[in-house]
């Protein structure tokens, strides 16, 4: 059993990884997530102890957190949104806590928030609880500037100065506070309160104002981008219905939650409005938009007979709907639950930032008391020493890290999602940006996967009349070359036309047309009633025409290479992907016609299953070190060459079941351009990410030496931890950003 429960009174992703530590070691959880960006605790255990398990997890985690109120009542977990959450936030009640787990850094902290201290009043009503920020910061800077014009240490001085900081640092003061009494000591607010009163009582009053409104208005800015970010990667999977209008038995409708649908339920989608679940059109015509799908803009015609899936919008015509299947199936919440899921995979860059943290924050916090303690017993200047100590430490904070780099892979994986890629974690995204070969399924991959007719050679006759004649000798059977043939005379076929019709195992078939004996078959079957018919140099199933024994021509039937095929290959090639492979089980004339055309590098006809899976191992054994084999298939036919590469990317096909479940990365709309795209997308957040931590450990090793040997003040300190956070989260929000 699953269960997902609302929390209130959260502080922060720190405190949400710790509540996660505690819980996960209850008796009987198997598995649990606290999640910080949604404000949710998701718990599974089993059906028969899933109630005590559940009051024992409320228990412990209150242990941990004890202003957190975990919902008695279990809630669909797509209703909770990151950008719509109402819960209260407060500032910094947990913050770095470097003494017990890792508060920048840990290992359990899977939102996009990674372990982030700082209070994030994202809402109106938050500012409304808490009050506005902006205000004792403006109390505070018109006190500091009038204090600018008092004499230096006259006791107005004084009394304007430390009015001055108590009014923007006051809250900072309580939380250091409340926090030593927890036990928690190395925190920012600790950091900060120590700092800033330290430089007051050695007499630098403008500093220690200075240093606290320095970094209460970085916070707010800082506060500002993560909110910002967090709202921009809701919004991009902001797809789920809110209602669904249910048609009921009398005929009247009734506005109900998706929910409460069940399968075989009609209901009515009216223009504008988002499909709400699964269904087949039963009455009404209108055009989709499944960009939230597909990521294309291209409108989706339907009618009578389709199928439309959720998450859709509607555009033009009413539309009654037979759904399909429960919401929980549904198409649309597959997608977020995978979405959702996704931060649970992390990149190698997000567990490099774990396990640097777990060795970097204590090294700092030893090198600062030694930097207090062991040079003053040599120089003396106690005071200086303590001061450049505290310098240190404000400086240490890794909140750069810890925020923009879950930030940014969470921000790729939304830009993904955008365009149709539905990547299922930061790992296979990261995999996505070091891919090197390409290996592709044929049919349904680069091709429809569905027989057309390609080429149309007439003997003596017009081309339409040997099409209406071969149409008309199929108009009976269900094969796909029967069904191919009367899709390219798409004219109304008159049956009555048509009699005596046999189909002849293996070779054709014969019918009487308008009176007069039609055969319609291979050469085999053209040898058998003794007519000569002419070879063809185009590739496919070649369908041979006779009428009342006199040769009338043939006609050529093949899968059709995708539109978009060519130019993924050469975009792939572009990108710097050094082998492109082709596997398929189909015969190797029409397998070699496919690879030329698209400029495949290797490909390999006639195989089965499991000579897919030997063609990947050699692939595998091939490539160079440290790189990625991507295989690209068409869903649960390639479910074991799937799971065998690197990393497995399924044609999704607008909400395949089996693509879902067997892939790492989703194409929705079965286009290989995509995969191009992904690849692009996923570059692009590795070096972000990247840059976020070149830049983020560059400024502070630099800083961090500066402050050891007395050049760098506290303000400098305070840039180190804030406006280097600040400016990387501003550098992480690029990654939503799709090219």
């Amino acid at each position: 059993m699953k269960k997902t429960y609302p929390l209130e009174d959260l502080d922060c992703a720190a405190c949400a990884a710790e509540m996660e530590e505690a819980a996960s070691h209850v008796p009987g959880v198997q598995a649990i997530r606290v999640d910080y960006l949604k404000m949710a605790l998701t718990l599974t255990a089993e059906d028969d102890v899933f109630d005590k398990v559940y009051q024992d997890v409320v228990v412990t985690c209150a242990k941990v957190e004890p202003e957190c109120k975990i919902s008695a009542t279990p809630v669909d977990p797509h209703s909770l949104s990151s950008s719509k959450s109402s819960h209260k936030h407060h500032a910094h009640d947990h913050g770095h806590e470097h003494e017990h787990h890792d508060s920048c850094g840990c290992d359990h902290c899977d939102g996009v928030d990674g372990c982030h201290n700082h209070h994030h009043d994202d809402d109106d009503d938050d500012e409304e609880k808490e009050g506005n920020p902006l205000i004792p910061i403006a109390i505070s800077t018109v006190l500091f500037i009038g204090g600018l014009f008092l004499p230096e240490g006259s006791l107005w001085f004084w009394l304007v100065f430390i009015a001055a900081y108590l009014a923007v640092g006051y809250k900072v003061l309580i939380h250091a506070v409340k926090n030593i009494l927890h036990g928690k000591v190395f925190d920012e607010n600790f950091l900060m309160a120590l700092a800033s009163v330290g430089a007051m009582c050695m007499g630098d009053a403008k500093e220690a104002v200075a240093v606290m409104l320095f970094y209460q208005v970085g916070e707010w800015f800082q506060d500002r981008a993560v909110a910002k970010s967090r709202d921009s990667i809701a919004h991009l999977m902001d797809i789920r219905p809110d209602h669904a209008d249910l048609v009921k038995e009398d005929g009247s409708i009734v506005s109900v939650s998706p929910e409460e649908v069940a399968k075989g339920d009609v209901i009515l989608v009216k223009p504008g409005e988002r499909i709400p679940l699964d269904g087949v059109v039963i009455e009404g015509t209108s055009s989709l938009n499944t960009a939230a799908l597909t990521g294309e803009s291209a409108p989706r015609d339907v009618g009578e007979g389709d199928t439309v899936l959720s998450g859709c919008v509607n555009q033009t015509g009413l539309l009654r709907l037979r759904v399909t299947g429960v919401y929980a199936e549904s198409t649309v919440a597959r997608i977020l639950d995978l979405v959702e899921d996704s931060g649970a995979n992390k990149a190698k860059t997000e567990r490099f930032i774990t396990r640097f943290a777990r060795w970097y924050t204590p090294a700092v916090v030893i090198a600062a008391a030694l930097l207090a303690f062991v040079p003053p017993i040599f120089v003396g200047n106690w005071m200086d020493w303590i001061h450049r100590a505290l310098t240190f430490l404000v400086i240490s904070c890794p909140c750069a890290l810890v925020i923009s780099v879950p930030l940014t892979f969470f921000g790729g994986i939304g830009a993904a999602s955008r365009r149709g890629v539905l990547v299922k974690g930061a790992n296979y995204l990261e995999q996505l940006a070091t891919t090197d070969v390409a290996v592709f399924d044929k049919t349904g991959t680069l091709t429809h996967g569905t027989f057309e007719v390609v080429a149309v050679h007439p003997n003596e006759v017009t081309p339409e009349r040997l099409l209406e004649i071969a149409a008309l000798a199929e108009s009976y059977s269900d094969h796909p070359i029967s069904a191919s043939l009367r899709a390219a005379w798409n004219r109304a076929i008159d049956k009555n036309r048509v009699t005596d019709v046999k189909e002849i195992a293996g070779h054709g078939i014969s019918a009487t047309v308008d009176g007069k004996l039609v055969y319609a078959g291979n050469d085999k079957l053209m040898a058998q009633i003794g007519i000569s018919c002419k070879p063809c140099h185009r590739v496919g199933t070649i369908v041979h025409v006779a009428l009342n024994g006199a040769y009338m021509g043939h006609i050529v039937i093949a899968d059709t290479v995708k539109d978009g095929s060519a130019q993924a290959i050469r975009a792939l090639k572009e990108l710097g992907v050094s082998r492109t492979v082709m596997l398929t089980g189909d015969q190797q004339a029409v397998a070699d016609n496919v690879a030329k055309e698209l400029n495949v590098d290797e490909v390999h006809a006639g195989l089965l299953p499991v000579d897919k899976v030997d063609q990947v191992e050699r692939l595998l054994k091939e490539r160079p070190e440290g790189k990625v084999l991507a295989f690209v298939g068409d869903g649960i036919n390639d479910a074991p060459v799937l799971r065998r590469a690197d990393l497995g990317i399924a044609m999704g096909g607008l909400g395949s079941d089996a693509a879902i479940e067997a892939a790492d990365v989703v194409l929705m709309d079965d286009d290989p351009r995509k995969l191009p795209t992904a690849i692009r997308i996923a570059r692009r957040t590795l070096k972000i990410a990247n840059q976020n931590i070149v830049f983020a450990l560059g400024i502070k090793a630099i800083i961090l030496i500066l402050g050891a040997l007395g050049i760098a003040s506290m303000w400098l300190a305070v840039f180190a931890d804030v406006g280097v956070s600040f400016l990387a989260i501003l550098n992480a929000m690029r990654a939503m950003k799709v090219k």
